[in-house]
């Protein structure tokens, strides 16, 4: 099939697929009249490409998937390359989960902060002569 129509069926375009072939991850074979060519192992190494991009991998943490599928494993991850690749990645995806958590505890307690703010401004605001709650951002928005 040439370019286009792989591009079509993976789901990408021709100038994605030209620079994947320039970082080596697609072959770059020509026919007898100088156009790109591929066939359904070539689909199936973008497929691999993208799925993994889906996930959050960059382009080159997929060359061990595309490399074990080029040596003819069935599936690109039956590589120990590939679960290195795999290892690293929730290495990095629980340490992310890990701030992103610290940062949750951190907005959660400024929420709780706020709103106690809130409650005694609004509970001072009952008493007679006591202040107006005030919104920061602009305007009275009580």
């Amino acid at each position: 099939m040439r370019i286009g129509e792989l591009a079509a069926r993976a789901g990408t375009t021709t100038r994605t697929l030209r620079y994947y072939e320039a970082r080596g991850l697609l072959p770059a074979r020509r026919g007898h009249n100088g156009y790109r060519t591929y066939d359904e192992d070539d689909l199936r190494l973008l497929r691999q490409i993208r799925t993994l991009q889906d996930f959050g991998f960059d382009l080159e943490e997929t060359r061990p998937f595309v490399e074990c599928l080029r040596a003819g494993h069935p599936e690109g991850d039956s590589c120990p390359a590939s679960l290195a690749v795999y290892r690293r990645k929730l290495g990095e995806l629980d340490a992310l989960i890990g701030e992103l958590q610290t940062v949750r505890a951190q907005v959660g307690q400024q929420l709780e902060r706020a709103e106690r703010a809130r409650a005694e401004l609004a509970a001072d605001a009952e008493v007679p002569g006591g202040p107006e709650p005030v919104c920061e951002l602009g305007g009275d928005h009580r």
